[in-house]
């Protein structure tokens, strides 16, 4: 097991090589615009991965992906030149996807900001539905209709319910 600090920096130093050699080095007519955006390296420095990506269509991306397959032994050679480890990991290219992510990402969020607009536009002159006050409020007693002996009357039982009349 080597040190993770070890293979961070190698991944690093794999990624700057490579990039440089497909600029530089690599004159293979199917490939494309070809950035790498990351590289990895396994903690026993056997193997690294670089992610890519590539400018175009998909027929390009596939036409970059055959032809950094053809040259990975010309570019792990590369590696093992500038690098001057021991044992050179073997190379393996994955196209990365995040940028086309992000980018979907970016236009679903601009989506939501318009809606959220287009509601804010339509709410301006909006007013609420039914009473201003919602909220059922207890019926206040009037003193008019309180009697001044304080006696109860015929009219008064015929509001109250049966049950509660024979109790009083």
């Amino acid at each position: 097991m080597a040190d993770p600090a070890r293979a961070r920096k190698l991944a690093v130093r794999i990624r700057q090589i490579v990039s440089a050699a497909i600029e530089h080095q690599i004159k293979d007519p199917r490939l494309g615009m070809v950035t790498v955006t990351d590289a990895r390296v396994t903690s026993d420095l056997r193997e690294a991965t670089v992610f890519y990506t590539v400018f175009g269509d998909d027929t390009q991306v596939a036409d970059s992906a055959r032809a950094l397959a053809s040259a990975t032994g010309v570019l792990r050679s590369t590696v093992g030149k500038q690098t001057g480890i021991k044992f050179v990991p073997s190379l393996a290219f994955v196209a990365d996807h995040v940028p086309d992510t992000a980018r979907e990402l970016d236009e679903a969020l601009e989506r939501v900001r318009s809606a959220d607009a287009e509601l804010a536009r339509i709410r301006e002159g909006a007013s609420y539905a039914g009473e201003p006050d919602p909220y059922r409020r207890p019926v206040e007693e009037s003193d008019e209709d309180e009697d001044t002996d304080g006696v109860r009357t015929a009219d008064d039982d015929a509001d109250v319910p049966t049950e509660t009349r024979s109790a009083s």
